[in-house]
């Protein structure tokens, strides 16, 4: 039986997380980006092309951070929503407060680790990846920030439980939540 993962990854990478790589996941890509040759063209914050109860699983790697404030709350009741019952949602998203450290410490500018668009600094994670952003794409700006406590309340006010969140060693947060 095929399991669906709804990826809502950010850029054209099409890669998912190791867990849904099997034969018994399938994904479904949803971007902003008609070029990226997705399955869904949409927005994170209304996937209203996605019934309800459709997807065992949310895949959302590093673009919750490109919402405002009010908008992440939208977005994680989507997912909530086209999530079946017991399905989960797997979250990575830059960590604040380790970022924050980095520019306490004056290293503003260190590599952090390098991303398949290239090298990551704490500046890039504040404000976004200064490429895009030089080029006119503001929508790669960073507007939101996330800590382990504050993605884990949003997670719990869209419906979730069983909220598990850590950090991994290259400044990202990880959360688990389960519907």
């Amino acid at each position: 039986m095929n399991r669906i993962v709804l990826h809502v990854g950010c850029g054209t990478d099409p890669t998912v997380h190791e867990i849904f790589q099997g034969p018994e996941w399938r994904q479904l890509r949803l971007d902003i980006d008609p070029a990226v040759n997705p399955d869904i063209v949409s927005s994170i914050t209304d996937m209203s092309q996605v019934a309800s109860w459709t997807v065992d699983a949310v895949w959302s790697c590093h673009n919750l951070e490109h919402l405002y404030a009010h908008e992440v709350s939208l977005a994680l009741k989507e997912f909530y929503r086209v999530i079946k019952p017991g399905g989960f949602s797997l979250i990575a998203i830059p960590d604040l407060q380790r970022v924050a450290e980095q520019v306490v410490s004056d290293r503003l500018e260190d590599v952090l680790y390098e991303s398949p668009a290239g090298p990551i600094s704490p500046i890039d994670i504040i404000y976004g990846y200064r490429p895009f952003i030089a080029e006119g794409n503001l929508f790669m700006s960073h507007k939101t920030g996330f800590t382990t406590m504050t993605i884990a309340q949003h997670l719990s006010r869209a419906g979730f439980i069983n909220v598990k969140v850590d950090r991994d060693d290259k400044f990202n947060i990880w959360a688990l939540a389960k519907k």
